[in-house]
């Protein structure tokens, strides 16, 4: 017989009877915990709205085991009651699988969040109350409709006798654009109407006047008195549960001790630029990498990282922290803070430059790194810094894609782009193009950014075109390429090398940076002779022919030769002095006034060697020569009779130089003239800075300058910094604090030889305290970059970073490692506390850091 598909008329009354004795049984279940309110006094009243909050929560409580039981009974009915109970478990593990799924969604909420309030425990209440609201300063307030926002005024309460008392209770919630009452929200109660408790304001226009009046109501007293008792009591450790409070305490403390350790190794990988995770992330086995190698080390000695990896061993805990997942978020969050600091920095100075440079990494995508240069008018004394901030994965290296790229950059780190002052590139098309690249755009969008081309990759090219200028040339260092290639393709070579010399070993000529030529050629110049002697014996033990043929040559040619001894002492001398430029100018904090004046220093230097650089060169060539055994003179050539036109002009001179001459003409000027024409085109850039800014460039210009010629100059200054909206000077005040600081300057801060340099002239500034136009133009000038050299640091970085075995890294774990080693030195003020707090915030489940 088929079972009945609905419940008889007995068995509805049964049910109906039970339902009726549950809520019987229930009623007045509450009664003993509550004294019914009296209106015999106030405090009488106060103290019931205190104890509200625990009836709100018990009342909710009660009316969800209501609901419970209605739906349990309401499920009943379709089938028998044995069939009831066989279906039990499916229906349990459902419900269980819910409410993981709750748990689960709730983990991922913030605390501080004022929205999850109303659905915290009483120990997340305690919390809060002990860490206190969190107030908003540093953000964008968002506008609505009207045009209004929300202002950080509002936490200030102005009092009748003009004084400012903090609103420490007022919040403001990023996620709603809303605020709320910290006290009212936390503690409110069944009869609360103020907005400010329940869903928040956001009328910004009679924002003023609603918490004028709940300030004074009746209500936010009782609950900021709540707010504060209980404050005092977890101050005090004087709450009902205080012995749980200890233990929940020490707990917490250990947890904290772990994670500082766990942040202290993440701090020192990230710093020495060293790999983290291995084949596996499980302690006490091989190849688990150098993070959880380290913290096995640190067990061996620290007993509380010994008690946390026993805890895992022995599989009490389930969250040990240690996974790569935790890595990443810690390295994020190191890198959060740097970078955070970095910005501050960058803002106080408001005036900034920047930096870019590309390169492919190790998986073949095209980088970008940003450098920002500023001035650190806060710090004593007064510094330039060049601070890194990111690298960018760049698809579109034209002007346009490049520029697109640094505006959205510049936007995502809330730095304005009309703040820039400087911009400072490499000599490449995309970059320095005056109608395409991304100095033009930027200038179209900022006319005050003046650009800087590298003065070390200007200075590069000044060699590369000398070394292409004539055939000689050319050959001279195919020739020393040469010497090292034909000891460095074997070690036994190499070590034939070595018998013969004992300082300088050969090097390999770079392709790209031309000043570091200068180590090859001192090696052959300053061992020539040995060079020769180890040829010679590779010569002869050699078995194979090309290699005696290439050494044969060597020593039947050049090195035998005059014209190439001296061709060594001519680059030596011309690289040692471009190399010692090129190396000054790589300084973070090089100024353009000392730019300028190495520059000029290289110029007046290539015009003395000019008239005296080949006499001094050939006396040492002469030296060298003696030793090695070679005649100090140059191979004439035959004399080629030919028969003249009868209307061609006769070259007597040139048919009548002697092969000395010929060289001098032929090589020597043309290298000399090459290079002092090349100086003059590349480095003209320097001449349109120093005709806007040159009076500010040393002291000695500045006090020597009449009211007539200073006037101009400041006139010129304001016009090179005007746009739309107005200049950031005014030519009239500049003038005269200017007159006033010229009879300000101490007298050896211009009648030394080494006059006061632009960086001094603006720390005296500094300490008058007077001069502010006078400040606004040094910070300008001192933030304007000079070379990228700072940006070439960072590939290095990045090439040890991302290496072939590391190719798979993500961009932001790169980024946040980048920032960690390149600006190690902020990793200083880190604070342990504020990131294990931070920590513990972004995840509900991470209760035991608080």
């Amino acid at each position: 017989m088929f079972p009945r598909k609905q419940l008889s008329g007995s068995q509805k009354r049964k049910r109906k009877k039970r339902e009726e004795e549950i809520i019987q049984s229930q009623q007045g279940s509450l009664d003993r915990y509550f004294v019914k309110e009296t209106n015999e006094s106030v405090e009488n009243h106060v103290e019931n709205l205190v104890n509200e909050p625990e009836l709100q929560i018990h009342s909710d409580e009660f009316v969800e085991n209501q609901n419970e039981v209605n739906e349990e009974l309401g499920d009943i009915g379709e089938n028998e009651s044995d069939e009831i109970e066989n279906n039990e478990n499916p229906c349990h593990d459902e419900i269980i699988a819910n409410e993981l799924e709750c748990l689960k969604s709730s983990a991922d909420l913030n605390i501080f969040d004022p929205r999850v309030w109303d659905s915290l425990d009483s120990k997340m209440r305690d919390l809060l109350v002990e860490k206190g609201p969190i107030t908003e300063y540093d953000i964008n307030f968002p506008k609505d409709e009207l045009g209004r926002h929300f202002s950080s005024e509002f936490y200030v309460r102005k009092l009748p006798n003009g004084e400012s008392l903090a609103r420490k209770w007022l919040i403001y919630s990023k996620e709603l654009d809303k605020v709320f009452c910290f006290c009212c929200k936390l503690f409110k109660t069944a009869r609360s109407r103020s907005q400010l408790a329940s869903e928040g304001i956001r009328d910004w226009k009679h924002l003023g006047t609603t918490l004028n009046l709940h300030e004074n109501s009746y209500e936010h007293l009782i609950n900021l008195r709540t707010w504060a008792e209980l404050r005092v009591r977890l101050n005090k450790n004087q709450t009902i549960d205080k012995e749980l409070q200890e233990l929940i305490k020490k707990d917490t403390e250990h947890w904290k001790e772990v994670m500082v350790r766990i942040v202290a190794v993440v701090k020192c990988l990230a710093k020495n630029n060293l790999a983290f995770r291995g084949t596996n992330e499980k302690i006490y086995e091989d190849s688990n990498g150098n993070f959880l190698g380290l913290l096995e080390m640190i067990a061996e000695f620290d007993p509380i990282m010994k008690q946390h990896f026993r805890l895992i061993q022995d599989k009490e805990i389930h969250y040990h922290y240690l996974s790569h997942k935790i890595q990443n978020e810690l390295i994020g969050m190191l890198a959060l803070n740097v970078k955070s600091a970095i910005i501050k920095k960058i803002k106080e100075a408001k005036y900034f430059s920047v930096i870019l440079d590309c390169t492919p990494d190790a998986s073949h995508k095209e980088q970008m790194t940003l450098i920002i240069r500023c001035v650190d008018v806060l710090s004593s004394p007064t510094k330039i810094e060049e601070f890194f901030l990111e690298f960018l994965i760049v698809e579109d290296t034209s002007g346009l894609g490049l520029f697109n790229e640094l505006q959205a950059a510049l936007k995502s780190l809330d730095l304005d782009i009309d703040c820039v002052r400087g911009q400072g590139y490499d000599n490449g098309s995309n970059m320095k193009g005056k109608h395409q690249g991304v100095q033009k755009r930027l200038l179209d969008i900022n006319p005050r950014a003046f650009y800087m081309p590298c003065g070390c990759h200007s200075l590069n090219l000044v060699l590369c075109d000398m070394a292409n200028s004539c055939h000689k040339a050319k050959s001279f260092f195919g020739t020393c390429q040469t010497i090292y290639t034909v000891f460095s393709n074997s070690t036994k070579r190499w070590s034939v090398l070595l018998e013969y010399i004992d300082d300088l070993t050969l090097k390999s000529l770079s392709t790209t940076r031309w000043e570091s030529h200068i180590e090859s050629v001192k090696a052959i110049k300053t061992q020539a002779a040995q060079i020769k002697e180890a040829l010679k014996k590779l010569a002869e033990i050699s078995d194979d022919g090309k290699v005696c043929r290439d050494a044969e040559s060597l020593i039947s040619g050049e090195l035998s030769s005059f014209h190439f001894i001296l061709s060594l002492v001519i680059w030596h001398d011309i690289l040692y002095k471009i190399n010692l430029v090129s190396k000054k100018l790589q300084s973070k904090d090089m100024l353009l006034d000392v730019v300028v004046k190495n520059l000029e220093g290289l110029v007046s230097y290539f015009e003395k060697y000019r008239e005296n650089g080949f006499n001094s060169a050939m006396t040492e060539a002469k030296e060298i020569a003696n030793d090695m055994g070679i005649e100090p003179i140059f191979p004439i050539k035959r004399h080629v009779c030919r028969k003249k036109h009868f209307d061609e002009i006769p070259n007597t001179e040139r048919e009548q130089q002697s092969a000395q001459e010929s060289f001098r003409t032929d090589y020597f000027l043309v290298l000399v003239d090459m290079a002092l024409s090349q100086l003059e085109s590349r480095f003209e850039q320097m001449k349109t800075f120093e005709s806007i800014f040159g009076f500010l460039f040393d002291a000695s210009k500045l006090a020597y300058l009449d009211d007539a010629d200073l006037k101009s100059c400041c006139l010129n200054l304001e016009t090179a910094l005007r746009n739309v909206e107005g200049s950031d000077i005014d030519a009239k005040y500049l003038l005269m604090e200017l007159q006033i600081l010229q009879e300000m300057l101490p007298n050896e801060a211009y009648e030394t030889d080494r006059p006061w340099t632009s960086i001094q002239i603006m720390e005296f500034t500094k300490k008058m305290d007077m001069f502010p136009s006078v400040m606004v133009a040094y910070r300008i000038l001192l933030t304007i970059p000079v070379t990228v050299a700072s940006a070439e640091r960072s590939f290095s970085k990045l090439k040890l970073l991302k290496s072939y075995l590391r190719t798979t890294m993500t961009q932001d774990r790169l980024n946040g490692l980048a920032i960690l080693t390149i600006e190690r030195n902020m990793l200083v003020n880190v604070d342990y506390e504020k990131i294990i707090d931070d920590f513990a915030s972004r995840n509900a489940r991470r209760h035991h850091f608080r």
